[in-house]
C-alpha cells in the first residue's frame, strides 16, 4: 500500500463520508493504518500487509519486512495529514486525533526538520541495482548535492516514484507547507497543545519563505514562475509531471488560490512545450511524465487541469476529452498516446479514476470541504 495513492483513491468518498457512517469508518481505518505505518518508519513510501518480506528487499536502504518500497518521498508524510484534516473537516469527527496519531504527526515534523539538512543530518540513503537511474539516487545513496540550511525540505524522489534531480522539489514543499498549517489549527483546537502548533506553524513558515526566495526564477516569456525542482544553488529544474503534487496542482493542494499571478504565469508555462512533458496530439493534449513513454498525456494530469481552475466551460471540455480518451474501457488509465487512445499504460489505474470521479462531482456542485 502506498500512503500516497490510497488517500487519493479514497479522497472522493469523503463527500459520502459526511453522511455514511460506514465509509466515515473505512477512512478512519485507513488514517490509523497510514500513521501506524508512519511511526514504523518514515522514510518508507509503500507498506506490506503485514511483515512478510514482500517488495524490494535488496535495495541498498534500511529495508524491514514490513516495507515494500523505502523511496523517501515528502508527499507520503503530506497526504495522510491532509487526508486527516478533511475527514474532520467533512465529517466533523475527531476520532483518528489519538495520542499514536500525535506521535507520527512528530515524527514528521522531526524528519522534515532532519532533510532540512540532508547532507549534514540526514543518515538516510537508497540505491538499487540493475535499474533505470531514475529508480535510484546518485553518489552512494544521498543524491545529487543540495544546499543545507535554507529552509525547504530535501526528498529523494518525487510523487512518480522517480528520482529528482534537485532535492528541493518545490510542489512537493508548498504540500508540506499547507499540511503543516493543518498540523497547527488540530494542535491547538484538538489536542490544545502550544508547542506542536508552534511547531508546525514554525516550520510551514520557514518552508513557505524559503519558497517564495529560493524556489521561484523570472522567465523570459512567462514572467516570473515557480521551478519544478532546485538544489539552492541556483540551479533549477523547468518541467512538470503528472503526479499529484505537481506545479499545476498548487491551488488543488490549497498553497495559493488560483488567481496567484506566479501560479497563472507559471500555469501557461508548464501547459505549453516549454514544459518537456507537455504534449499535444490528435486525441489528447496535456502534461505526462518521465515515468512512461513520450507523448503519453496523464489522465490524472487532465483532471488536474479541470480541478485547479474554476472555468466550468473549461472543465466540461476537460471532462469530454477523458471520456473519449477511455478507450471503450470506462476506466481511466495511467499514460494514454496522443494520437491514438487504443494506446495506453495500465487499463485501471484507481487513482485516476478518483481523480476523474472528483472532476465530475465538483462539475456537478459536490465538492470536498477544505
Amino acid at each position: 500500500m502506498w500512503l500516497r495513492d490510497s488517500v487519493c483513491q479514497l479522497r472522493p468518498y469523503l463527500i459520502l463520508a459526511q453522511n455514511n457512517e460506514e465509509i466515515a469508518d473505512l477512512i478512519a481505518g485507513l488514517i490509523k493504518r497510514q500513521m501506524d505505518f508512519i511511526c514504523k518508519d518514515p522514510y518508507a513510501n509503500a507498506f506490506n500487509q503485514e511483515s512478510n518480506g514482500m517488495g524490494h528487499q535488496d535495495d541498498e536502504t534500511e529495508m524491514k519486512p514490513f516495507i515494500w518500497e523505502r523511496k523517501y518521498e515528502v508527499d507520503s508524510l503530506c497526504f495522510p495529514l491532509q487526508f486527516s484534516y478533511l475527514y474532520w473537516r467533512n465529517t466533523g469527527k475527531i476520532n483518528v486525533f489519538t495520542e499514536e496519531w500525535k506521535a507520527a504527526a512528530e515524527k514528521i515534523i522531526e524528519i522534515f526538520t532532519i532533510e532540512q539538512d540532508h547532507e549534514g543530518s540526514s543518515t538516510y540513503s537508497f540505491r538499487r541495482k540493475e535499474c533505470p537511474f531514475t529508480d535510484t539516487l546518485s553518489r552512494y545513496g544521498k543524491g545529487a548535492l543540495v544546499k543545507p540550511g535554507i529552509g525547504m525540505t530535501w526528498s529523494g524522489f518525487r510523487p512518480s516514484d522517480d528520482a529528482c534531480v534537485y532535492g528541493y522539489l518545490i510542489p512537493s514543499n508548498m504540500f508540506a507547507v499547507v499540511v503543516m498549517e493543518y498540523l497547527a489549527e488540530i494542535a491547538k483546537k484538538i489536542y490544545q497543545d502550544k508547542a506542536l502548533e508552534t511547531k508546525a506553524r514554525g516550520l510551514a513558515d520557514m518552508i513557505r519563505t524559503s519558497i517564495e526566495t529560493n524556489g521561484t526564477f523570472h522567465h523570459e516569456k512567462y514572467g516570473k514562475v515557480y521551478a519544478y525542482e532546485v538544489d539552492g544553488y541556483g540551479q533549477y529544474h523547468i518541467m512538470d509531471d503528472a503526479n499529484v503534487p505537481s506545479l499545476l496542482s498548487i491551488p488543488y493542494i490549497g498553497y495559493c488560490d488560483e488567481s496567484n499571478e506566479i501560479y497563472q504565469n507559471t500555469r501557461r508555462m508548464i501547459l505549453s512545450e516549454t514544459n518537456p512533458y507537455y504534449f499535444k496530439g490528435k486525441e489528447l493534449t496535456g502534461i505526462g511524465s518521465p515515468h512512461t513513454p513520450e507523448r503519453y498525456v496523464w489522465h490524472i494530469s487532465k483532471a488536474m487541469e479541470g480541478l485547479s481552475c474554476t472555468d466550468r466551460i473549461a472543465q466540461r471540455e476537460i471532462i469530454q476529452q477523458l471520456e473519449r480518451t477511455d478507450a471503450g474501457t470506462h476506466m481511466m488509465h495511467e499514460g494514454v498516446y496522443v494520437d491514438d487512445a487504443s494506446q495506453y499504460t495500465r487499463e485501471w489505474f484507481s487513482w485516476a479514476n478518483a481523480m476523474f470521479s472528483e472532476l465530475v462531482l465538483r462539475y456537478c456542485g459536490f465538492e470536498v470541504q477544505k
